[in-house]
């Protein structure tokens, strides 16, 4: 089995690396700013890396679910004394797709594959291993990285070559995220209309407009979960921001990803750009920017 090395246990890649481990995969390590995380994988079995380079020199595929593309560049430029020939690297992250074909062909020089795999779904599926990867790779890597992928997915779906895995995530992020600068907008109306949560809700559940993601959403919203969907504000304005840059590149208008974009812009520009404040947290500072919240 392929030695795993893995970067980036956050929120998601805690719970994939758990998986990877549970799978009989070796696993190392690299320090992340949540120690807990690296403390509980070396209970569990792993190594940690001294350092990017060991990373690299311990493992046969490193995979990488950071923040973004600052992010990766940053470890893959740092692991270059411990590549070699015949490694692959898997990109779980969120990443601009202009980084990654140019971080691709840098290390096909080496000989190292880059694969994109970026990750839809919440840290509740990646401690359950059934998250899902879409990926943009050669047939060839495909095959070799899908027992590695599947430890932690449900579902993965190679959706073209290599880079289209990145382009697809944006696309799909641009769909949750735009639903959720809808929701907030929606339940801001309501809120100064005279609607409860409570009955614009009972209207949208189980009607044709609900879907797993109003779920979440609403989690908070309804509920007053905090932690019902926990991906971060500041992440969805950097996702819009990157979705925005794609379709500027490919000449299409942004109305629509635009329109998302500066919502979530507006919410971190008002303090919400913190660790602990989430997608469905947006309700709220729209409401704030519209006079209808504390």
């Amino acid at each position: 089995m392929e030695r795993i090395g893995f970067a980036g246990l956050g929120l998601m890649g805690h719970g994939m690396a758990r998986n990877l481990l549970a799978k009989g995969f070796a696993m190392t390590v690299l320090a992340h700013r949540r120690r807990e995380a690296v403390e509980d994988m070396v209970a569990r079995g792993a190594v940690e890396a001294a350092d990017p380079a060991d990373l690299a020199r311990r493992s046969d595929v490193v995979v990488l679910c950071l923040t973004g593309s600052p992010q990766v560049e940053a470890v893959v430029a740092a692991m270059g004394p411990g590549l070699r020939e015949g490694m692959a690297v898997v990109d779980c992250s969120t990443a601009d797709p202009v980084s990654t074909d140019r971080l691709r062909e840098d290390l096909g020089r080496r000989g190292v594959a880059l694969v994109d795999a970026p990750l839809s779904r919440t840290p509740k599926e990646a401690w359950e291993g059934t998250l899902d990867v879409m990926v943009g790779a050669e047939e060839a890597d495909f095959a070799r990285l899908e027992p590695v992928l599947r430890a932690f997915a449900a579902r993965v779906i190679r959706v073209g070559p290599p880079g289209a895995g990145h382009r697809m995530k944006l696309l799909n992020n641009f769909l949750s995220l735009g639903y959720g600068a809808l929701y907030a907008e929606a339940l801001a109306v309501a809120r100064k209309a005279g609607i409860t949560v409570a009955a614009f809700d009972s209207v949208i559940r189980d009607g044709r407009m609900d879907c797993g993601f109003y779920r979440t959403f609403m989690g908070y919203a309804l509920e007053g979960d905090r932690n019902a969907h926990r991906f971060t504000l500041r992440n969805a304005h950097k996702d819009l921001r990157y979705l925005e840059g794609m379709a500027n590149a490919a000449g299409v208008a942004t109305t629509m990803a635009s329109a998302a974009k500066n919502s979530y812009a507006l919410a971190v520009g008002l303090g919400g750009g913190g660790e602990e404040d989430y997608v469905p947290h947006l309700a709220d500072w729209i409401a704030r920017a519209n006079g209808a919240g504390a």
